[in-house]
């Protein structure tokens, strides 16, 4: 199985899965935070087509997330992914019955070889979703939007091989940074985004000795630094920053396999 990302910040979010038995080729594209124009753009440099994609999941309905997912489903006859609150919170647009499907927390779902585990997390939004995605072989945990811990998200990332784990702010630049008070307490808040000592405290809570890739998403550019984020991390893989890759918000990562 492999992974990567299109994108991860604030002006769009998008991450590949990809997991191949054969000749069969299974992909999700988890959120889809772009124009469909943009979108082809960025999945060209993966070396796909929107047609090459079997799925999209989307976490939540805020708009760097959402973006051309209807118009990609419409278009391609993609199946679409989501809860019920987030189908809710976008306005319950027109979709074919087959290409609407609604995911619930630990209700797995099938896209071909890849099983998807979709998870409750505290965010602002309306029943916000976040996976774990497994080949079979090995698992990746993706958390890219939530403002605290539960035993909950902490269970399911529980023996993941992979993990996307958000790095959204150092507390100190957001503190003196000049976003007004009530954005501060929105982003710091229990429903807001991760502060990279709260990611950390994440990854302690679910680190073991087969977790073999770990990515920082979700940078805020105006409130953390690659560096700060790597600082926090590193120590819980033994002290080496380079250890802990950081999503670009517009490069993304390249494709990174998941070895057994």
């Amino acid at each position: 199985m492999r992974f990567c990302s299109l994108g991860s910040g604030s002006t769009g979010n998008a991450t590949l899965v990809e997991a191949r038995s054969g000749t069969t080729v299974s992909r999700v594209l988890i959120d889809c935070g772009f124009s469909l124009r943009e979108l082809e753009r960025r999945l060209a440099r993966a070396g796909l087509t929107s047609t090459d994609i079997h799925a999209v999941f989307i976490t939540h309905e805020h708009g760097d997330h959402v973006g051309c997912a209807l118009t990609l489903a419409r278009r391609h006859r993609v199946p679409l992914w989501t809860s019920r609150g987030t189908w809710r919170a976008i306005g319950e647009p027109e979709l074919p019955d087959e290409l609407l499907h609604f995911a619930r927390d630990m209700s797995s779902i099938a896209v071909g070889n890849l099983e998807l585990i979709p998870y409750t997390v505290p965010h602002d939004a309306h029943e916000p979703l976040q996976l774990c995605v497994s080949d079979g072989a090995v698992r990746l945990g993706v958390l890219t939007d939530a403002g605290s811990i539960t035993p909950h998200l902490l269970a399911q990332l529980q023996g993941c091989d992979a993990l996307l784990l958000e790095c959204n702010h150092d507390r100190s630049m957001l503190a003196n940074s000049a976003y007004p008070a009530s954005l501060k307490a929105r982003i710091s808040g229990r429903l807001g985004h991760l502060a990279n000592d709260t990611a950390a405290e994440i990854l302690a809570g679910c680190m073991h000795g087969g977790l073999k890739q770990l990515v920082a998403a979700h940078l805020s550019e105006r409130n953390n630094r690659p560096a700060l984020a790597q600082a926090a991390l590193a120590p819980l893989l033994g002290g080496c920053p380079e250890d802990v890759l950081v999503a670009d918000p517009v490069l993304g990562f390249d494709w990174l396999h998941i070895a057994q």
